[in-house]
């Protein structure tokens, strides 16, 4: 299987699930993932980059996991802020399905997974933490951010992983000059070649 699967709707081959340990943010779990989505065979350094990076999220509030595969962000996000409604978003449904199954074993109830479409058109978030899939190409990449990146609530942030060597740098120019003063963005860190950008809405 291609490393392409992992963002098509419906990924080829049988879905044969997997059980993995990972820690996220000090916290030990054991999770379900399975081919077709993305890094299953373990938790991958760019997501491991954004958790080692990001500040503890908001208490309440409503938060989005973009492009989400099998649920490690989600999951850290609602281990971290239990009464935080997440929005696990992925257009892969097998990742949707194990984000779902990954969220009820390990008893977190406000995680819900959504493809795109079924998220309510007038949803906002106070907090954005993805790590992009940069390999759908530069357009739809950009796509993806003018959809997302404009919900975010005044004074909420967006918290982006990019590889350096995939465009970080080049993604952070764009940014600045797509959405101008209306949202600021930074390079928060680097750390093993993999960008941290911090975007807030500003008005």
């Amino acid at each position: 299987m291609t490393a392409q699967h992992y963002f098509s709707a419906t990924p080829d081959g049988p879905l044969e699930r997997r059980s993995i340990h990972i820690q996220l943010r000090g916290r030990a779990a054991a999770v379900v993932t399975a081919g077709g989505t993305f890094s299953p065979e373990h938790l991958d350094r760019g997501t491991q980059a954004l958790l080692n990076a990001a500040p503890k999220p908001p208490e309440i509030g409503t938060a989005l996991d973009l492009g989400c595969g099998w649920g490690a962000i989600s999951l850290a996000l609602a281990f971290e802020s239990p009464e935080l409604d997440v929005w696990a978003v992925d257009v892969n449904e097998r990742a949707l399905l194990l984000t779902g199954e990954n969220a009820k074993s390990l008893g977190l109830d406000r995680i819900r997974p959504a493809l795109p479409a079924d998220v309510p058109e007038g949803a906002t978030f106070d907090v954005i933490w993805s790590n992009p899939p940069i390999r759908i190409g530069k357009d739809a990449l950009h796509q993806l951010l003018t959809d997302w990146l404009p919900r975010l609530n005044p004074g909420g942030e967006a918290w982006l992983v990019v590889a350096k060597k995939l465009g970080g740098d080049s993604l952070q120019a764009w940014i600045a000059a797509q959405f101008g003063p209306g949202l600021s963005i930074e390079r928060h860190s680097t750390d093993a070649g993999f960008r941290v950008l911090r975007v807030r809405r500003v008005q």
